[in-house]
């Protein structure tokens, strides 16, 4: 008895058809956002490296300055003139 009074839904096909296509852009937009997502994890660790290698270049080049005041200290005590003595 309840078919007698079934009627036909015509926004249904609509809303079908616009759910369906919202789908199918969220999972465009799913895929863009994890394909950025990797893109910037790469980025990151490229980050992270170049991070790194700047702080051993730092060490290094705060080590060799530490040598080269080391040896203009020496330097300096061995280049000075030895007091003057009264007997000249």
């Amino acid at each position: 008895m309840s078919t007698l009074n079934w009627r036909r839904d015509p926004g249904y096909e609509l809303r079908k058809m616009q759910h369906e296509l919202r789908m199918k852009q969220l999972r465009s937009e799913t895929e863009q956002l994890k394909s950025e997502t990797e893109q910037l994890r790469k980025e990151s660790a490229q980050m992270r490296n170049e991070t790194e290698q700047l702080r051993q270049e730092n060490r290094r080049l705060a080590e060799l300055e530490s040598r080269m005041d080391a040896l203009l200290l020496s330097a300096d005590s061995c280049s000075q003139a030895p007091p003057a003595t009264g007997s000249n």
